[in-house]
């Protein structure tokens, strides 16, 4: 009888064990279908998602929790666990480790990324394929732009969603100006810089100096007809336009702030002669456009920032899956989550400590409620910021990585030390 009282018992725990190593494959398995969003949060449910995010800014980690993790935990029953990296190449070592040690599933469930770091995963076949546009809210995704579909000329493949973006904007005195003298495009600007000579300047491209580099690419973007062709690199392309780039800027040189002999290193030399009305235009790529500069002191309280009706350079981050992520069906919910209208208008507000730029394309967006909330929160960045419509509309994306160097080399030698 004990004999047998024992056998049951084993047999229990047996049983038990099995059932537990079932519901464990269950869980670590992709029990969804990536075209049934209604599978994927009920395979969402109780499960915990681990966001390795960069932890340098407290405003950003508070906004993540109160904001995500709350409406995780509220709407899914969905549990955010924040991870903080120092630099977000610690978490791209941590799922290439793991890819040599052979561990699926993993640790990381989600990655704030972008540029390099998204470039190397994807080179290695890390990241999990084929999601970001079936998720319902990549409907306000403009997936046809270029400035999103390509992550610092690596084609996204779908393999990152957006979360949030910056974009060069131009900044002016409205005290000096009014909205209809402002230049419009780098033909008008050049036209402008004449008519109005050492009123203008702009930040010497070069290492540690994008935003020159960036305004030269913008020129370059519309000299040549398009920004598209820019994306990928062609040696025959780059030396058929870029002698009428260097032109372009020779030709407005003599007119330049100091006729062109010197030039500001950053953004906050050209804010300081900004200011000073040495000159009559700055710039800023937040989107609150020239609100926080005011805040700050560094501009007049009557500035505003302003945009060309296109070539405005921008670059977004995302947020990207690996390939070994052990909880997929949450790391969907929060991608999601983060496209959502009421977030993404919520994420543009300083006042939530965030302030970054919409990572949707706000004129995609039709339902009344949905546009009622984005434009309530545009209109509390004030009258200093560019409109988000303006925004979107002239947005483009940054050239392929290999235009850098040329840019900036060639700027040094055809228009620096070019002493006609």
């Amino acid at each position: 009888m004990r004999k047998l009282i024992a056998l049951l018992i084993l047999s229990v725990f047996a049983l038990s064990a099995c059932t537990s190593i079932v519901q464990t494959q269950i869980v670590s398995s992709e029990s969804f279908d990536i075209n049934n969003w209604d599978s994927i949060v009920a395979a969402a449910n109780g499960q915990t998602v681990n966001w390795y995010i960069w932890g340098g800014s407290e405003s950003i980690n508070s906004f993540v929790d109160n904001f995500y993790g709350e409406a995780l935990k509220d709407r899914y029953n969905i549990t955010l666990n924040r991870v903080p990296v120092a630099d977000t190449v610690d978490a791209v070592n941590q799922v290439l480790s793991e890819k040599q040690a052979g561990k699926d599933p993993g640790a990381v469930d989600l990655i704030w990324i972008n540029g390099e770091n998204f470039a190397t995963l994807k080179q290695a076949d890390l990241l999990y394929r084929d999601w970001a546009n079936k998720l319902p809210n990549s409907q306000y995704v403009n997936w046809d732009n270029p400035a999103i579909n390509r992550d610092f000329g690596t084609p996204v493949d779908f393999q990152e969603s957006p979360w949030s973006s910056a974009q060069f904007q131009f900044i002016y005195d409205s005290a000096r100006m009014q909205p209809e003298e402002l230049p419009r495009s780098y033909a008008q600007l050049k036209n402008w810089a004449i008519k109005n000579p050492g009123r203008f300047t702009y930040i010497a491209p070069g290492p540690g100096a994008f935003q020159g580099t960036r305004f030269v690419k913008g020129a370059l973007f519309e000299i040549s007809g398009g920004a598209d062709q820019w994306a990928t690199f062609d040696q025959t392309t780059w030396d058929k336009w870029s002698p009428e780039l260097w032109a372009y800027f020779n030709e407005i040189k003599p007119y330049l702030w100091r006729q062109g002999e010197t030039y500001p290193k950053d953004e906050n030399e050209l804010h300081s002669l900004f200011a000073n009305k040495e000159v009559d235009f700055s710039i800023t790529q937040a989107i609150v456009g020239a609100g926080a500069l005011v805040e700050q002191g560094l501009v007049p309280q009557t500035s505003k920032a302003f945009v060309f009706e296109d070539y405005m350079i921008g670059d977004f981050n995302y947020v990207g899956i690996p390939s070994n992520a052990p909880n997929k069906a949450a790391a969907l919910v929060l991608a999601n989550l983060i496209l959502e209208p009421e977030f993404q208008a919520a994420q543009i507000l300083p006042e939530n400590g965030f302030g970054l730029g919409f990572g949707i394309d706000i004129n995609q967006v039709t339902d009344t409620a949905s546009t009622t909330l984005l434009a309530d929160a545009s209109k509390k960045l004030g009258d200093a910021a560019t409109s988000p419509s303006d925004l979107a509309k002239s947005l483009v994306g940054d050239s392929a990585a290999q235009y850098q160097s040329l840019i900036e080399e060639g700027w040094r030698q055809y228009v620096l030390l070019n002493s006609k």
